[in-house]
């Protein structure tokens, strides 16, 4: 049973190929198995209109996870994760849609597994890490690579308004069998930009919870967005910036897609 949110804030649970309405619930707790009565019609999912299954607390991101987007960059593998924050006031629905703000002229795409922790972790080891984790998303970690370039710390070239597209839903993580082994894709104006595997990643999802809780709590609802595949815009030759009406695509086995537009500020 995968959770969702509806437009009006009201949580969902999407069944076949509608979803059911579940009234003011916590997403984590259904995702737990403490699904409440229905709240309404279920709703055919094509007109289901989708907004961010949750706000997560912190929203972590991850740089240079994945083998072949590191040698895209020319930069060496992280002997340790590279982590830095993407403020939660990025987040929006799955459908967008993503601002091309006026302070920035090289907007770019990193399509991400996120996963979203359940229950409070504190120095996890990695063998029981994913036990800690409620679920998984698709997000596009959304980049300003000339903020992200002039600032080493990277939160505004992460964090403005819009750049944390999350959903379509949240997958119960028991539905996921293997969270290294989920194929992940980006198009661009239906142009594939991205075909990668999570098994390229250079620290596993595992590895990554129990990195992050040895030097910070995690809290149920934080999200790590667990880095990018490679065939990023600034990567191409010459480097493909996103523009007002472009769209946007991103796909992950199992998960879903979300899809959201460009548009001026």
């Amino acid at each position: 049973m995968r959770v969702c949110r509806l437009e009006d804030g009201c949580l969902g649970t999407v069944e076949g190929g509608v979803v059911v309405p579940r009234g003011d619930a916590d997403p984590l707790a259904v995702l737990r198995g403490d699904v409440p009565a229905q709240a309404g019609e279920p709703i055919p999912l094509e007109r289901a209109r989708l907004i961010a299954p949750l706000r997560p607390g912190k929203l972590i991101g991850v740089g240079l996870n994945y083998r072949a987007h590191a040698a895209e960059t020319g930069a060496p593998l992280p002997g340790e994760p590279l982590l830095f924050a993407k403020l939660n006031s990025s987040v929006t629905g799955p459908s967008g849609p993503v601002v091309r703000h006026v302070s920035t002229e090289e907007l770019d795409y990193e399509g991400e597994l996120a996963a979203i922790i359940g229950r409070r972790a504190r120095r996890v080891p990695a063998a029981e890490a994913l036990g800690y984790v409620a679920g998984y998303a698709v997000l596009n970690d959304v980049s300003a690579r000339d903020h992200q370039r002039n600032e080493p710390r990277w939160v505004r070239a992460k964090s403005l308004d819009t750049f944390a597209p999350l959903g379509p839903w949240i997958t119960p993580a028991h539905l996921v069998c293997d969270p290294q082994a989920l194929g992940i894709r980006t198009w661009v104006n239906g142009d594939l930009r991205q075909d990668g595997t999570t098994a390229d990643m250079v620290f596993s999802v595992a590895e990554l919870v129990a990195y992050c809780s040895e030097h910070f709590t995690l809290e149920p609802g934080d999200v790590i967005a667990t880095g990018t595949p490679s065939g990023v815009g600034v990567a191409r030759t010459p480097p493909a910036f996103l523009q007002p009406g472009d769209v946007v695509r991103i796909e992950i086995d199992g998960l879903g897609a979300i899809e959201h537009p460009i548009v001026g500020e």
